[in-house]
């Protein structure tokens, strides 16, 4: 989809050097974490051991920290750093930017045809 690869190129250069895999992962625990391994796992549709390079490999990077589990002593908790949220955030406040700015450009017939498919389109994307 090419809104897609728009909206990437917006990315900030320090998430660009990372995989995709890892932005959605910690995209995924500054909007929901924090969260086990397997949580973590099961939202982001990869299998566990997968999930487990992902996440060291954020830990490594300094954006994810471990915290244990209050109930579980078998499981660690995963959430970003504060570096690792600034990130995230100032990703989502340039794409959402960039976004805005393109809706602007549409007339209001494209803006009407738009959010008439906003509903079509959120289903497709939970399907």
């Amino acid at each position: 989809m090419r809104l897609s690869r728009r909206l990437r190129a917006q990315r900030a250069a320090e998430l660009d050097a990372l995989p995709a895999t890892q932005v959605a992962a910690l995209a995924t625990l500054e909007q929901h974490g924090p969260l086990a391994l397997n949580e973590l796992a099961r939202r982001e549709r990869v299998k566990p051991p997968s999930m487990t390079r992902i996440v060291a490999q954020l830990e490594q990077r300094a954006l994810v920290e471990r915290t244990a589990h209050p109930t579980d002593r078998r499981q660690a908790l995963f959430a970003p750093t504060v570096q690792g949220r600034r990130l995230i955030k100032e990703d989502r406040k340039r794409r959402d930017a960039w976004l805005a700015q393109r809706l602007k450009e549409l007339t209001p017939a494209e803006r009407d045809a738009l959010r008439a498919a906003v509903p079509v389109l959120e289903k497709l994307a939970t399907a």
